[in-house]
């Protein structure tokens, strides 16, 4: 694995596995490769028999990690490099590039526009403070004073009351899209943030279920998880915080 400070070592598991049927990620991503595509371009199964294999390829495809496997057996790995923090810029220029993107006219998909329902909110999903990546640690956020609890949205206040709810009041939040089926997650709690109004935030993986497998960012293909365009319904659930 390689830090924040990019530093590459190895990672070895500290404990028993509680199930013969766990599976390591690399064991699960090679088995939908196989169950998919088969041996093409690889034999998936035969380089999760050892990861050695893997860092093999990585070595010859990726710069600065040629003799890998010998490298990450020193006693706390050894460095990758990071051209930036020296200062180096490695572009035909050899100075640091930088470069603006305009926005387009309309932010809001067609595939939103075309059901002629507007959003209440557009929503991006994030991490707790308790969290790294889909590994959930806790239940508290101390970066957004959350306690306890990870079924919540956050909202400017302002928006709370426009759409006729109060803070701490619980909500059904509902996807749109054109495909007229319903994407819905309960019971969220509505808390009020210091958020730019028409704009909510709550965290992964409660919410990956509104996000369609078809919304996918242009020309990256990856799920448009940052813009979900939400609807919000009262919750059967409608218990203020206590």
């Amino acid at each position: 694995m390689e830090d924040s400070f990019s530093m590459v070592h190895a990672s070895n598991g500290q404990l028993q596995p509680s199930s013969k049927q766990m599976r390591s990620e690399p064991a699960i991503i090679a088995g939908i490769a196989n169950a998919t595509l088969g041996k093409t371009p690889v034999d998936w199964l035969w380089l999760v028999e050892d990861y050695d294999r893997i860092r093999d390829l990585i070595a010859d495809t990726i710069p600065g990690f040629k003799d890998f496997n010998e490298r990450v057996k020193n006693p706390g790995g050894f460095y990758l490099g990071n051209a930036a923090g020296s200062r180096r810029w490695n572009t035909a220029s050899t100075r640091a590039n930088f470069k603006s993107n305009a926005l387009p006219l309309n932010l809001i998909h067609e595939d939103i526009s075309s059901t002629g329902q507007i959003p209440d909110l557009i929503m991006q999903s994030m991490r707790s403070h308790d969290q790294y990546n889909t590994t959930i640690y806790g239940l508290d956020d101390r970066y957004r004073g959350v306690k306890g609890q990870r079924d919540v949205l956050f909202v400017n206040e302002a928006d709370i009351i426009r759409l006729g709810f109060q803070p701490g009041q619980k909500a059904d939040l509902i996807s749109i899209w054109s495909d007229n089926r319903e994407r819905r997650v309960k019971g969220f709690t509505l808390l009020p943030f210091d958020i730019p109004a028409g704009q909510a935030a709550a965290y992964y993986p409660e919410v990956n279920p509104l996000v369609p497998l078809e919304s996918v960012g242009a020309g990256s293909s990856t799920p448009t998880s940052k813009f979900v365009a939400i609807r919000l319904e009262r919750s059967a659930e409608s218990a203020r915080i206590v």
